[in-house]
């Protein structure tokens, strides 16, 4: 099915919200939704991009599936779609728009801060823990 990618296992995926100006300016909906990002380790990336290409240049939204942290089946639209290659391997980078009351910010607090060396920005969506 070319209208939806899907999460067949692991764990949920975590939401990173996005800041960024330029996100909530390629939602084209009547309903104000916060975008997030996730990233999915995956064999296929670069397949998965070109299904969200071929969905969006047929003018056809395209979905991710997954199970809530309850074991819900949920979906959320995507609005745009990268891969990269890491050291674990193929990374899917996704970026999707939630409804404001499907969004819980957890605030992570700790011994983390030596990780942070001044330099990061959290402009970018993907520097971000919510």
């Amino acid at each position: 099915m070319d209208d939806k990618i899907t999460i067949i296992e692991g764990p949920p995926p975590t939401f990173e919200l996005v800041q960024d100006i330029w996100a909530n300016g390629i939602i084209e909906s009547p309903n104000l939704g916060n975008v997030v990002a996730t990233r999915l380790r995956t064999f296929n990336g670069a397949e998965l991009v070109e299904r969200c290409h071929r969905a969006w240049r047929n003018k056809l939204p395209i979905h991710l599936e997954y199970r809530s942290p309850e074991g819900l089946n949920q979906e959320a639209p995507i609005i745009a779609a990268r891969h990269t290659e890491s050291d674990d391997g193929q990374l899917l980078i996704l970026w999707l728009r939630l409804p404001s009351d499907e969004i819980e910010i957890e605030f992570h607090y700790g011994d983390d801060d030596d990780e942070l060396d001044g330099d990061e920005s959290f402009d970018d969506p993907l520097d971000l823990d919510f």
